[in-house]
């Protein structure tokens, strides 16, 4: 199949996230787990771009001047906060609804965000490029793992970066991040994931390295109970974070 027949959309995934719009901004709605992960996220995100692209973590607008990509943006959890931080950003979601929630959000709140309803494959064919492309919590609800990979990577500019933040498919996130957070802990609506669509770290690491990029580094992500909040771990056996750059 020739790369303007494939689609990385599956569209059950895209209606699914499109029904439960309504409660992206609800910290303690279908999304809580999104907000508990935000602040690790961001200071992840924010510590390794002011690595890579020489910016001081401690300005409060560390991404000044860097064009960002969202993809999977959803209502923009993401999205608003790295615009605060000073980056010019692109949210792109393929669910109208979701992007409507999201644009709506950010004009109550006063914060400048590109809301796009495309997918990364129309953003791509469209020439567009950004020093950081951000893609998390996406891999496991796309139709085609290797050709979303490789269309993302497309768009990252030399000596630009791109983040990737999913759950591994292993027995024990299956435990841990379907099974419990889905059953037990109620931290999810059921189906929410699919073991089957989880994904292995070297199946997001061969696609980029085949398009050019360089594995930077992979860490684990794990919710303390005791403190309440999710921290970085070497344990990437549940939920795990890759880096990756396309060299200057």
């Amino acid at each position: 199949m020739s790369d303007a027949a494939k689609s990385t959309i599956d569209q059950s995934e895209v209606d699914r996230f499109s029904a439960m719009a309504a409660e992206w901004w609800s910290p303690t709605g279908k999304f809580k787990p999104l907000h508990k992960f935000n602040p690790v996220r961001l200071t992840y995100i924010r510590d390794k771009a002011a690595e890579n692209f020489g910016r001081d973590p401690k300005n409060p607008r560390p991404l000044e001047g860097l064009r960002v990509l969202d993809i999977g943006c959803g209502g923009g959890l993401l999205s608003e906060p790295v615009a605060r931080m000073g980056a010019t950003v692109v949210g792109a979601d393929p669910s109208e609804k979701n992007i409507g929630i999201a644009s709506t959000h950010a004009k109550a709140s006063g914060v400048s965000v590109d809301y796009r309803a495309v997918t990364a494959e129309q953003l791509a064919e469209a020439g567009e490029t950004f020093d950081i492309v951000l893609n998390m919590e996406v891999v496991e609800h796309v139709a085609d793992v290797d050709f979303f990979m490789t269309t993302c990577a497309k768009m990252v500019r030399p000596g630009g970066l791109m983040y990737v933040a999913t759950i591994n498919r292993t027995m024990k996130a299956a435990a841990l991040a379907i099974f419990a957070a889905e059953n037990i802990l109620r931290w999810l609506p059921r189906g929410t994931h699919q073991y089957q669509k989880l994904v292995r770290p070297e199946e997001l690491e061969k696609p980029l390295a085949a398009s050019g990029m360089t594995i930077i580094e992979r860490t684990g992500v794990f919710f303390n109970p005791l403190a309440n909040q999710w921290n970085l771990s070497k344990d990437t056996d549940v939920n795990y974070m890759l880096l990756a750059k396309r060299p200057e």
